[in-house]
């Protein structure tokens, strides 16, 4: 996040409140994760589902836990502001966790895509819906980062879905086939989740700032033709046995 600020100078485009909103924001987002996602939450019917009534349980959670903590006195980084400042910063940070939620992926997109390209930094809607795209480009920007940085993160991420899914079918819960160690490789993963989810979120907001072509484009672009040289390989291989 602070890197996307630095590089499209958001810093000059909007308050300093707004910038501690998004930083905040990125830094609480996945907040006491148990490993297991909504759809999970929801079909188990497991506590968060029920507190928050199967609506973004973790999303919820992640917000929750991040204002218990703030509350502490050792731990209140807001201490110091209006009450003012503080509704403003609260309703903030709710709203672009919530929007990391990937139930919503499609909607804010829409609703981002229909401000350009005459995006207006004064008007209230763009701005808040540009902060939530902000948070989510930062959420899911691992196949953005260099190969030997990102990759052992995303095979935390596959034990972390196969976990899940092992579980999913010992309870006879719905599983999805993209956390299925049966049905999916990793190749085939990324190559699906850079081609349907991240270029056309980061596409986007590159429109609006194309400086950022070359920092979050341009990887991921290589790392969707690293995936699928190694699904095409595996594929061959499988052919020829």
């Amino acid at each position: 996040m602070y890197g996307l600020i630095w590089l499209t100078d958001l810093q000059s485009k909007i308050s300093t409140i707004d910038l501690l909103i998004m930083l905040t924001s990125a830094l609480c987002h996945d907040l006491d994760h148990p490993g297991y996602n909504n759809a999970y939450q929801i079909n188990a019917q497991t506590e968060l589902a029920l507190r928050y009534n199967d609506i973004s349980p973790l999303e919820n959670h992640h917000c929750a836990v991040a204002f218990s903590i703030m509350s502490k006195p050792e731990c209140n980084i807001l201490k110091n502001v209006t009450c003012e400042h503080y509704k403003h910063i609260r309703g903030g940070v709710i709203r672009c966790i919530l929007a990391t939620d990937m139930a919503r992926h499609n909607d804010i997109l829409s609703q981002f895509k229909s401000f350009q390209p005459v995006f207006d930094f004064s008007n209230k809607e763009h701005k808040e819906v540009l902060m939530k795209i902000m948070v989510k480009v930062s959420d899911i920007s691992n196949e953005a980062r260099p190969m030997a940085v990102a990759e052992p993160w995303l095979d935390c991420l596959l034990q972390e879905f196969f976990h899940q899914s092992d579980s999913e079918k010992l309870k006879g819960l719905p599983v999805a086939p993209f956390m299925d160690r049966d049905k999916v490789s990793k190749p085939s993963s990324q190559t699906n989740f850079i081609r349907f989810v991240l270029l056309p979120l980061f596409s986007e907001l590159t429109k609006l700032f194309p400086c950022l072509q070359q920092h979050i484009v341009e990887p991921v672009r290589r790392a969707l033709q690293h995936y699928s040289d190694l699904e095409s390989a595996s594929q061959k291989g499988t052919s020829s046995a």
